[in-house]
């Protein structure tokens, strides 16, 4: 099929110059260019009832036959059926020995070949017609009824005949991974023979050169189809469609070479910067304000077929309203000092769709924080010039549906939150419910780029509308939009939360009366909190429901029955492996059997999956510290406090993988970090060992001398010592870092006795200090050390008054402990003092003599 007619398909749109092209060699040219032509009027109704079609799915079922099997087989068929015939004429093409005959042959063949053309067009527009059906009655309207009967044949729904039977067997062929589809999604045959025309069936297509252009460029084959001037735009599309599916399964990295991709192929240049606006009506200095700044190539190649090959905006009375703030404070948007420094260039599809994705991108690999709501807001939030409110970035350009209804969600999933903002958020939600029956706006206008953003479907739309009506305490209301949509489970919740219990139980048995479900009893399990009922629906099942293992595996965590926890969720994760959950709580229950190495492979699974976790990172850390790992714990905590710079317990363990690998710099900093959210932190064993660290010159983990840090850890120590003031241990350490008074340098000495004192204050002022021994002798010899630090000073000092004062000090300090130890430790019948107090005391007196007589020099020589 030539390239000219696949890339408007793929486009979803004609051109005015190609739609005459079209009309007059396409449209009319066979079975293929009639459906062609409802494909790109939106009517893909008349595409699925056509003779055609109704042809190809017409047939009698063989027994046994599911839909899917029917469905593939008539597919295959309807494709032979041309081949055939043109490996028969070949053969009598080379049979034949007249020329003339054999120049009609070579013709008969071309014949054939185009008819095989024909039926891999009329294929192509069946699944594109399937696909975009499915995606109007599920995500952008207006909803088509539609019956199987018109185009299956009555044969093959007989073993269908029980209400609700056809429903049931179509949605277990789109079942994947244990996990169902929506019980009310409309019309799941659409999918379903989509799936076969474009997955069971591609390779058939032999003709189609994108290979519904995706799963070859996949494999880096034809890279230039999509990347050349002439299809660039496809490209971009195409890569941000990749970047979404990498994103579905949490290949971020993979998500991002693709984001990348297509930004170079746009040719945008879209950063984060500042301007100064206003948020308030009543604010009156313009402040710092966080936007997005968004900048079109000059060279970009783009330029030259966006205005040609992008579709055209939807007319703005055809897209959902907006609904403004109308806040007495609050402005409605940011008001930039300066809006027409900031200006918007005027965006096409394309670049709205990829300033959306990138949005997308980033909300996915950041943790949940305001500062990052902040920078969402800044991918939608914008000023233009000439208006007295500022618009949104991409609502301030409404042209397209897709994009229009995804911003609009994203800006209310933000604003729900925030008191001012979440009654705008609840009717924007209503709004946007209510269009989907709307009929103003033609289906061809919603679908385009709809493959390119993430829209969400109309029940997921309705589900958001209850969950905000749940916000506000309006549970009752949320109840009723549940039921509407047969979300149990969030119905079960709101029951729990009303306080009815006996209610939850009652709807469940109701619906099971009607048809039994894994999930329904899962649900029952859960409210009942009776693992029979998560037994029945693994039966039910047959073994493929990763709920009803993971409810039991929850069931006996509760429980603490740890080793069938395990056994239940690895189950579980068996047949559905893409249950973040689910692999952080067989790591905790790995922890409490204390198999450290399957916790560490559960955590880390859980961190490829979710990569701001940072309770997994914590968690992985703590596995790997087990293991003794210290290197890979060290690197896993870095990782946990890039997710969660405010939790104090992920500081702590990260302080004590520091100190145990010898990254003494990170310590110093985490101490830091620990006193700014603790304010009564200290860690006195961590403190000795940086001292200690400092003092001894110890090589760090990354081979440098740790004396470098000593400012570092003698700023910490001022810090530490302000807060923790009469902590006499940590005045051991500050002037134990100053060399304990044994230093060369003068003013260090002097800072030591400084702090050698205040320790020494501190320990005399704790409660019951002298009623030990151990504790006395400790204070002993902390007195000691002080002495001798206050006499080698006073040597040192040129002023005699000065060194006389800090000798009268220190007597005054030992006179008291001699005194204090003769009184409480002097043995009544002997005498003595007691055994082991006995030569520190006389240590004591004989310092006490010395420091008189040092004292008497320094008076004479005054004199």
């Amino acid at each position: 099929m030539p390239l000219e007619v696949e890339a408007p398909v793929l486009r979803s749109f004609l051109l005015e110059k190609e739609r005459c092209e079209w009309d007059q060699s396409i449209f009319g040219s066979g079975d293929g260019g009639a459906l062609l032509q409802y494909v790109f009027e939106g009517d893909f109704e008349a595409v699925l009832l056509s003779p055609q079609v109704l042809d190809l799915l017409a047939g009698a079922p063989e027994d046994g036959e599911s839909i899917e099997a029917y469905l593939e087989r008539r597919v295959l068929i309807y494709i032979n059926g041309a081949t055939e015939v043109q490996r028969r004429d070949s053969k009598s093409v080379c049979l034949s020995l007249c020329t003339f005959q054999a120049r009609c042959d070579v013709l008969s063949v071309a014949h054939f070949d185009w008819e095989a053309s024909q039926r891999e067009t009329v294929l192509l527009a069946l699944a594109v017609a399937c696909l975009n059906f499915f995606a109007q009655t599920n995500w952008t309207g207006p909803p088509v009824s539609l019956q199987i009967s018109d185009f299956l044949p009555a044969a093959l729904l007989e073993s269908y005949s029980e209400p609700g039977a056809l429903t049931s067997a179509l949605l277990s062929c789109l079942l994947l991974d244990g996990e169902s589809v929506y019980s009310l999604v409309s019309n799941p045959l659409l999918l379903l023979l989509a799936r076969v025309l474009l997955v069971n069936c591609a390779a058939k297509l032999e003709s189609l050169q994108f290979q519904f252009c995706y799963t070859r460029l996949l494999v880096c084959k034809y890279d230039d189809l999509l990347t050349s001037g002439t299809h660039k735009n496809l490209g971009i599309l195409f890569y941000l469609e990749c970047s979404y599916i990498c994103l579905t399964y949490y290949e971020y990295p993979k998500a991002k070479e693709h984001l990348q991709k297509a930004r170079e192929l746009s040719g945008l240049s879209i950063n984060m910067t500042g301007a100064l606006g206003k948020r308030t009506r009543f604010q009156e200095n313009f402040l710092a304000q966080l936007i997005l700044d968004v900048k079109r190539k000059e060279d970009s190649s783009l330029l030259q077929c966006e205005g040609s090959l992008s579709p055209a905006p939807t007319p703005k009375d055809l897209l959902p309203k907006d609904h403004q703030l109308n806040d007495d404070t609050v402005l409605n948007k940011i008001n930039l000092a300066e809006p027409s420094e900031h200006q918007l260039p005027d965006l096409s599809a394309e670049e709205q769709a990829l300033i959306l994705g990138l949005c997308t991108d980033f909300q996915k690999n950041n943790p949940v924080h305001k500062l990052n709501e902040e920078e969402l807001l800044a991918f939608t939030t914008w000023s233009e010039p000439h208006r007295t409110i500022t618009e949104q970035c991409l609502l301030s350009q409404p042209k397209f549906w897709s994009v229009e209804v995804t911003s609009l969600c994203l800006r209310t999933k933000l604003e729900r939150t925030s008191s001012r903002r979440v009654e705008r958020a609840m009717m924007q939600t209503q709004a946007l419910v209510d269009f989907f029956t709307e009929t103003s706006c033609p289906v061809g206008e919603r679908l385009k780029i709809f493959y390119s953003c993430r829209a969400p479907p109309h029940w997921e739309l309705q589900r958001q509308l209850a969950s905000l009506l749940t916000d506000l305490g309006l549970t009752s209301s949320a109840l009723l939009i549940y039921e509407r949509l047969e979300l149990w489970e969030d119905a079960v919740i709101c029951l729990e939360r009303m306080g009815q219990h006996g209610k939850a139980e009652e709807i469940l048995r109701r619906e099971l009366e009607k048809k039994e479900t894994p999930s329904l009893y899962c649900l029952l399990g859960d409210v009942l909190k009776d693992p029979q009922y998560y037994d029945r629906a693994w039966e039910l099942s047959k073994h493929r429901s990763a709920r009803a293992q993971r409810s039991r595996a929850l069931y006996h965590l509760r429980n603490k029955e740890f080793q069938q926890c395990v056994d239940c969720f690895e189950r579980s994760l068996r047949i559905n492996p893409m249950q973040l959950g689910v692999w952080f709580s067989l790591g905790c229950a790995y922890f409490a059997l204390e198999g450290y190495e399957g916790a560490s492979k559960a955590f880390q699974r859980c961190v490829s999956l979710e990569p701001d976790n940072s309770e997994a990172w914590n968690n992985l850390s703590t596995a790997y510290i087990k293991l003794r790992l210290k290197e890979k714990a060290f690197r896993t905590l870095q990782e946990a406090l890039k997710c969660n710079f405010e939790r104090w317990q992920i500081w702590e363990n990260f302080i004590a993988v520091c100190i145990d690998v010898g990254e003494f710099a990170e310590a110093i900093r985490a101490y830091h970090r620990l006193m700014d959210l603790k304010e009564k932190y200290k860690d006195v064993e961590v403190l000795e060992i940086l001292v200690r660290a400092v003092i001894e010159n110890l090589t760090d983990h990354r081979g440098e001398q740790a004396t470098t840090l000593r400012a570092k850890l003698q700023e910490l120590f001022g810090r530490v010592s302000a807060r923790c003031s009469t902590d006499a241990q940590i005045w051991k350490q500050y002037a134990r870092l100053y060399g304990d008074g044994h230093s060369n340098n003068k003013e260090d000495n002097e800072k030591a006795l400084q702090f050698l004192s205040k320790a020494h204050r501190c320990e005399t002022q704790t409660a019951g200090w002298e009623k030990d021994t151990s504790s006395f002798k400790a204070v002993l010899k902390g007195a000691i050390d002080m002495a001798n630090v206050s006499i080698s000073c006073s040597r040192e000092k040129s002023n005699p008054q000065e060194a006389l004062q800090l000798l009268s000090s220190a007597r005054l300090s030992l006179k008291s402990l001699a005194t204090k130890a003769k009184q409480l430790y002097t043995d009544v019948s002997t005498g003595d003092i007691h055994d082991d107090l006995k030569n520190d005391v006389t240590e004591l007196e004989q310092l006490i003599t010395e420091i008189q007589d040092l004292s008497a020099q320094l008076r004479s020589q005054s004199a």
